[in-house]
């Protein structure tokens, strides 16, 4: 039995427990945890570069903002013998759609640009498109974020137009471009559109996508070395590409920043991109902290919402074995996953010729993976689920802990006080005008009293589990078994209880 196998047992063992715990953990803990974890988590790396026949490969562990490990593996340059490292430069492909969307939504905020405004706007040779149908709609800066313009998936053809000129790009345009769908009708990958995006932050900015993301991303969150064009990178930083071809590496030439740069020609290292991460990470959960980031915070989260479904595997398997339901969406930039756990991630692959890469973070965990090779379209993707499910699992990771509010913690106090009896309930006036034509008082004494009944003596409160600011349970611990109680409250100020379940749970 191979080392993930073992680890795979054993998380499945870790995730089960962890499932049932409820005590919150400090963050000394879940630091403390997962460096117990890393031992494991190096030899995963390791196994899983020689498998794959890997020149070079880094990676770097970021919780609640900060890089906690990192390592490396093999060469960044195989003929020089220079090792890989976290300052090493290597190009991370579509990885860098995000920082594109990024910059547009800085632009939005600023009031320069609308989402739902016509792309032709900003490139006039889109306007006279022949899309699919005549009723087709005008293609808009939203559908470019999402892969819904219509354009058909694009790879490998994109990936060799990295260097193309903004002339070239346009003059292509102008001749036409073939639709695979109407736009606003389909999610389907398209490098165009997001080259497009480049083009629109300079028409909206004047200045160049490199040079807009450069002064307003890159510099506010101190990533020093961090680049578009490969000429500027030192030459001993810079790792160079390669496929494994006759059980031999063969070295990729590296194509120049062009007009399609904005789709996938950044090029960062571990280090760097880790603050970029960091930045993700720090706007969840919601808070009224000052904003800190080149871009407000509640316009990452919009970057990271499911603004597009792309793809249902109902027969999902986690590393460990569980099978699950995972959905997968496109949010602006970035990929999204919800499995059927609630578990829900964002981050991005990267493929070109010569590199892989991928990120992904745990929004309600604090947790990311980022990776990097320099092998052409090397698969770290699944591979960095494997990593965050396994250390969710050894380190017993738990979701940030969601706030009860003060109405809702209110509500949970005068609910109780109602229970079981519900004598007098409906001049309480804590009840919407819609509860007692949902519910009848007999009926909710009744159960009530059935329910307490059966599990005795009542100790107390013992836990209160909030879904949202307006909704959640709490359990009462009785004698011989817990009862849980459920409500949700209306969008009224002063917010009142409108709908209202009780059960009886195991202890």
């Amino acid at each position: 039995m191979n080392l993930f196998k073992k680890l795979s047992l054993l998380c499945l063992v870790a995730f089960v427990c962890t499932a049932w715990q409820g005590k919150a953990q400090s963050n000394d803990e879940r630091l403390q945890n997962i460096k117990a974890a890393l031992p494991q988590i190096d030899q995963i790396f390791k196994e899983y570069a020689q498998k794959n026949h890997y020149p070079a490969f880094v990676y770097g562990l970021v919780l609640d903002g900060k890089l906690i490990h990192s390592g490396n593996i093999g060469y960044a340059n195989l003929q020089k013998k220079i090792p890989a490292n976290n300052q090493t430069d290597f190009r991370i492909a579509s990885m860098s759609k995000s920082v594109t969307a990024m910059a547009i939504l800085k632009l939005r905020d600023e009031g320069k640009l609308k989402l739902d405004d016509p792309a032709y706007l900003y490139v006039p040779e889109l306007k006279s498109q022949h899309l699919p149908t005549k009723d087709a709609p005008a293609i808009t800066i939203r559908n470019l974020l999402t892969h819904s313009a219509g354009f058909p998936e694009d790879n490998p053809w994109g990936d060799r137009q990295l260097a193309i000129s903004d002339a070239a790009m346009l003059n292509m345009f102008k001749k036409g471009i073939s639709f695979s769908n109407n736009p606003s009708t389909a999610y389907e990958y398209s490098n165009m559109g997001f080259a497009i995006l480049g083009y629109i932050i300079k028409k909206v900015s004047g200045k160049s996508y490199q040079k807009y993301t450069q002064e307003h991303i890159f510099k506010p969150l101190g990533m020093s070395h961090t680049y578009w064009e490969y000429n500027e990178v030192p030459a001993d930083k810079l790792a160079h590409g390669y496929r494994w071809l006759k059980e031999e590496w063969v070295e990729q030439p590296l194509l120049h920043d062009g007009a399609y740069g904005a789709m996938g020609g950044l090029i960062t290292t571990i280090d760097d991109f880790a603050k970029y991460v960091a930045f993700h990470q720090s706007v969840w959960p919601a808070s009224d902290g000052p904003e800190k980031g080149p871009i407000k915070r509640s316009s990452v989260r919009e970057m990271q919402q499911p603004w597009q479904f792309s793809g249902l595997n109902a027969n999902y398997r986690y590393p460990t074995g569980r099978k699950t339901v995972m959905t997968n969406a496109y949010g602006y930039g970035l990929s999204h996953a919800l499995d059927g756990e609630g578990r829900r991630s964002v981050g991005h692959s990267g493929g070109l010729p010569g590199f892989g890469s991928n990120w992904r973070i745990l929004q309600d965990y604090g947790l990311g993976v980022i990776s990097f090779s320099n092998l052409t379209y090397a698969g770290t993707g699944y591979f960095n689920v494997q990593v965050l499910d396994t250390l969710v699992a050894l380190a017993k990771l738990k979701p940030h802990p969601i706030p009860v509010t003060p109405i809702l913690k209110q509500r949970v106090n005068e609910l109780k006080a109602l229970l079981p009896s519900w004598k007098n309930a409906e001049s309480t006036g804590i009840f919407a005008e819609n509860f007692f034509l949902d519910y009848f008082e007999e009926s909710l004494s009744s159960e009530a009293k059935a329910i307490f009944e059966k599990a005795g003596v009542i100790k107390g409160l013992k836990e209160i589990k909030p879904e949202n600011n307006l909704r959640g349970t709490f359990t009462l611990e009785g004698e011989n078994a817990n009862i849980e109680v459920s409500f949700t409250l209306t969008p009224e100020n002063p917010a009142l209880i409108q709908e209202y379940h009780i059960k009886l749970v195991g202890k």
